[in-house]
């Protein structure tokens, strides 16, 4: 054998030798290394406020004063809706426009409300106007670990409404609810001064819902989705183009995070 071939055979011993720590490392890969799932940091959290309101309420337009205050403060933070009901809501005559709905009453009364103007803030409990400011706070600085998705299209005269879910931790177990509200109604309301305007703009008016007085079950594992979709009939006599669409999820501890969208 001449000095090239010796030199060649050392050099081929030289690499596998170097080799065998990396063949080794191949046959067993320690708890330790292994690739986990690392959960996600929280979404941002929105705040519900359900605004128990009514025509014949003279109280209620300083909470809807306070309402517009909060929306100003924390625009992408915060949905208000206005649900009409109880004992001064006022359905309305040949006359004259009512907004409460027997929806409004069914709410009003499963909550044991004793009053209006009062307010659900992410559902932990009736809490006085002027007091929301405080309370929406509160909730504002919270985490949620549910992301959502929402949007909702008008075709002929139908709402076309797709709504996600994404648990961040843990998982999520409650229900999703999908209301319709409209903005910019004009119809009377008892003033503080116990005076009626019957040109009071009235906004954020719960409408209806899409799926039911109390929604539908909704289970979601960690790190997963759930999507929903639904069609909803449009009622002649709302302005279709005030339309908006608020979709939540919750169960027996609050609301844990909510979105609205524009019908566009």
């Amino acid at each position: 054998m001449n000095k090239v071939d010796e030199l060649t055979r050392v050099i081929w011993a030289l690499c596998l030798f170097s080799l065998l720590p990396l063949l080794a490392a191949c046959d067993h890969i320690d708890s330790s290394d292994e690739l986990i799932y690392v959960p996600q940091p929280p979404a941002k959290r929105v705040v519900l406020l359900e605004d128990y309101t009514g025509q014949m309420c003279v109280n209620c337009p300083n909470g809807s004063e306070v309402i517009e205050q909060l929306l100003e403060a924390y625009p992408d933070n915060l949905i208000a809706v206005g649900i009409h009901g109880g004992p001064l809501g006022f359905k309305g005559n040949s006359r004259t426009m009512g907004l409460a709905t027997e929806l409004g009453d069914e709410y009003y009364n499963h909550w044991k409300l004793e009053y209006q103007p009062v307010g659900l803030i992410n559902r932990h409990g009736a809490v006085n106007y002027t007091n929301w400011i405080a309370a929406v706070k509160a909730e504002v600085l919270k985490d949620s670990y549910v992301e959502m998705s929402l949007s909702a299209v008008l075709q002929d005269n139908q709402i076309l409404i797709e709504v996600g879910e994404q648990s961040l931790r843990g998982g999520y177990q409650g229900k999703v609810q999908v209301w319709v509200l409209e903005d910019g109604i004009t119809a009377s309301q008892k003033m503080p001064d116990g005076s009626t305007n019957p040109a009071y703009v009235h906004q954020h008016v719960l409408r209806a819902v899409v799926n039911g007085t109390w929604g539908e079950d909704l289970q979601v594992a960690e790190g997963k989705a759930k999507d929903q979709t639904y069609k909803f009939a449009v009622d002649p006599s709302w302005n279709k183009a005030n339309l908006s669409v608020v979709a939540f999820v919750y169960n027996d501890q609050g609301v844990e995070q909510a979105i609205k969208a524009k019908v566009e």
